[in-house]
């Protein structure tokens, strides 16, 4: 098509097998958008395409629908990302309509003939690591091999102090849950390969192998694209997970000899609090040492 259709937050470039989806940066855009900065999506990724009238009087809304199992993003966001921070929608003034329709109609002939079917892969590009966000209770890290959570005092559980920071290598990694704070109580949980959901805590905020955010704190706008990131490096290693390098241990750079003291300290008032055993305190201050 080769053609380029600005609308509301974001611009859409026309290309010869893609859409090139450009947000804009600015205060009255959607910080998930804005996170995402751009996106190619392949026509072969697309199952369907609509053109409805607005949520806003004087607008119009040209939205892709992205087939399932084709979009990391999408397959994490499972459905509860808010009208205005869905990166297929395009809102345009109502005067536009024609222009939007023809696109719309030039789109749906680009379709696959198979555009109804779930895709085998991922045809959308996850976001590219490494990636980080700070959650309520600790920081994940991932760098294209393995996720890493490294607990705050100030938030996390006795429960994950107990575990300590955390590793997963890709390759021993099965699903990413993601919950948005606006749906459930906000949260990312990784689960192993031929885990047992019985073995597992019941509450995010008890489970090591989650961090937990909400409406107010944590970076919930980066921690969807984190998510989709670890889920496309996962479906790429295949069901075994043997094509992905080992995992890169937590502790690989000299640790901040002000933040381990004050990590004892905490561990200290775990121990006071009779929350930790004389063991587990004196096993985990020993490891905290080990970080200098």
């Amino acid at each position: 098509m080769g053609d380029v259709l600005a609308g509301s937050n974001s611009t859409w470039e026309f290309e010869t097998d893609a859409v090139l989806i450009r947000f804009e940066r600015g205060i009255r855009a959607p910080k998930l958008l804005q996170t995402l900065g751009e996106r190619r999506v392949p026509y072969e990724a697309l199952s369907d395409v609509e053109l409805t009238p607005g949520s806003k009087r004087g607008t119009v809304a040209l939205r892709l629908t992205p087939r399932p199992g084709a979009d990391p993003l999408m397959d994490a966001a499972d459905g509860q990302l808010k009208e205005a921070s869905d990166p297929y929608r395009l809102v345009l003034p109502a005067e536009r309509e024609t222009l939007a329709d023809y696109y719309a109609t030039e789109l749906r002939s680009a379709l696959p003939p198979d555009a109804r079917k779930p895709a085998e892969r991922f045809l959308v590009a996850a976001p590219k690591p490494p990636l980080s966000f700070k959650a309520y209770d600790g920081k994940a890290s991932f760098d294209g091999s393995s996720v890493t959570f490294r607990w705050f005092w100030t938030g996390a559980s006795s429960a994950k102090w107990k575990a300590g920071d955390q590793s997963f290598s890709v390759g021993e990694l099965e699903e990413v849950e993601w919950r948005s704070p606006e749906v459930f109580n906000g949260h990312l949980r990784l689960r192993r390969r031929g885990e047992d959901a019985a073995d597992r805590p019941g509450e995010a905020d008890q489970d090591p192998s989650a961090v937990v955010f909400g409406l107010g704190y944590g970076l919930v706008h980066e921690s969807l694209p984190f998510a989709a990131a670890v889920l496309g490096a996962i479906r790429e290693a295949g069901p075994t997970g043997e094509t992905v390098a080992p995992a890169t241990p937590v502790n690989c750079a000299r640790a901040d000899p002000a933040d381990i003291a004050e990590r004892i300290r905490h561990l200290g008032e775990l121990h006071s609090a009779g929350l930790l055993t004389e063991e587990e305190f004196s096993a985990k201050k020993a490891q905290l040492l080990a970080e200098l």
